[in-house]
């Protein structure tokens, strides 16, 4: 099977873990991910929001190299595509957006959980949306065709964006809030918006965003045919938040990507629509 993922920490938890990407013991690494005839996945830089801007930049940076020294290990199979979790690292100079592309970053998540220069993230309270720089920093992302991600955004945030996005937008890691209420969900008017905008969003594995009780599958299935109810079939995809998150028990590991892929056959979903979901809809998105 072939699959791909939106949305893992491994570069910074590995990192942090001290460990290389060939063959760690993290969710994710590049001997697991030979099971699959091809595995495209969305490789994030995260940086908490405790560092400021300067330090932000230094970790970027710090955490670039990790990767690019353990690019040696990337299969024939799988394709890589750099992110950037939070956006301390461009401070207040716009000029690093062009920095980061040229660093081969696809993908820049506005926010984290708390608040930075561009706007506030989701954990805010009576959190405002984008900032004046927020805005000419969206255009400027647009501009150099790096994709905006609204995962961790707060609601007046994910609106503004939309306001002013002139490109489709993109929900690396988010699930449900009408499965879940989550401040970390998605509610299904946002859903539509990124829908309508032929954008993506990627089903995330973690626990305590799928249910407030221990979830399983079934969780996840409920987040995922939820979307579709709402004519997600071109849009849902999987953000699994590896090696960034307590993932749920039958899915805390790349390699049991397939137990969820015979689930949702077992649900009677079909073969085409399973794969849409699993890999064609990220596929088709990025080229």
């Amino acid at each position: 099977m072939n699959f791909f993922d939106l949305h893992c920490d491994t570069i910074s938890h590995s990192y942090n873990k001290n460990k290389n990407l060939s063959n760690g013991d993290l969710h994710v690494n590049f001997e697991k991910v030979l099971k699959f005839k091809k595995y495209y996945s969305c490789f994030a830089i995260w940086i908490d929001d405790i560092f400021n801007e300067d330090e932000s930049f230094k970790i970027f940076n710090n955490l670039y190299n990790h990767f690019d020294e353990n690019k040696k290990y990337v299969n024939d199979n799988t394709n890589i595509i750099l992110s950037l979790e939070g956006t301390k690292p461009i401070g207040d100079d716009l000029s690093r957006i062009k920095y980061l592309k040229e660093k081969g970053i696809k993908i820049i998540t506005l926010t984290w959980n708390g608040r930075c220069r561009i706007g506030d993230g989701c954990c805010v309270e009576n959190s405002q949306g984008l900032s004046d720089f927020g805005k000419n920093a969206v255009k400027e992302m647009q501009k150099n065709e790096i994709i905006v991600d609204v995962s961790h955004a707060s609601e007046k945030l994910f609106y503004d964006v939309c306001e002013i996005s002139s490109a489709p937008i993109i929900a690396t890691h988010s699930n449900s809030k009408y499965i879940f209420n989550h401040v970390r969900n998605l509610s299904d008017d946002q859903f539509k918006i990124i829908v309508k905008n032929k954008g993506l969003v990627g089903i995330n594995f973690c626990d305590k965003f799928l249910s407030d009780k221990t979830p399983g599958l079934d969780d996840v299935f409920k987040h995922i045919d939820h979307f579709l109810s709402l004519s997600g079939e071109n849009s849902v995809c999987f953000g699994t938040d590896f090696d960034g998150c307590d993932p749920i028990e039958d899915l805390n590991d790349v390699t049991k990507i397939d137990i969820l892929y015979n689930y949702l056959l077992k649900k009677n979903y079909s073969e085409s629509l399973v794969n849409k979901l699993f890999f064609d809809n990220a596929y088709n998105f990025f080229n």
